[in-house]
């Protein structure tokens, strides 16, 4: 049986974009991604990437993530009104107490600092997600 990933984003929807195609190009059909955006444009750019299923706003995630296996986004899809409040408080409660493993990029535009992280490039912490932390959460 497939797992399924959900992949949350919201804004221009570009770290979502950039996880989709990453995970699709390594795992391919093995895997099933869904893209849940906190608005429309986040949920396109993340169904061009590749997503198999795809779905907009505070209910589709707040159904969808008890649903997930896995749920892997930036950190501020935990906090309640971050990214400009597109983060609603129910979508960073549902993230918290869904009982799939969470895999959390230390990525946000809100004003708080994370000290004993490594900053790097995206691409790196995707890289790192898809092809290590992915793996030690399914023990593949």
């Amino acid at each position: 049986m497939r797992k399924t990933i959900c992949v949350i984003d919201g804004q221009g929807g570009g770290i979502g974009k950039t996880l989709i195609k990453s995970l699709k190009a390594f795992y391919g059909e093995s895997i099933e991604v869904w893209g849940l955006g906190t608005n429309a444009i986040a949920t396109g750019q993340m169904l061009k990437a590749g997503a198999n299923r795809g779905a907009t706003g505070e209910n589709a995630i707040v159904r969808s993530v008890m649903l997930a296996d896995v749920i892997i986004g930036s950190i501020s899809v935990t906090w309640a009104n971050a990214m400009l409040g597109e983060v609603t408080p129910a979508m960073a409660e549902a993230v918290m107490s869904s009982p799939a493993p969470k895999i959390l990029l230390p990525l946000t535009q809100e004003k708080v600092q994370m000290v004993g992280l490594i900053s790097e490039p995206l691409p790196h912490m995707v890289k790192t997600v898809v092809e290590d932390k992915l793996k030690e959460v399914f023990n593949v």
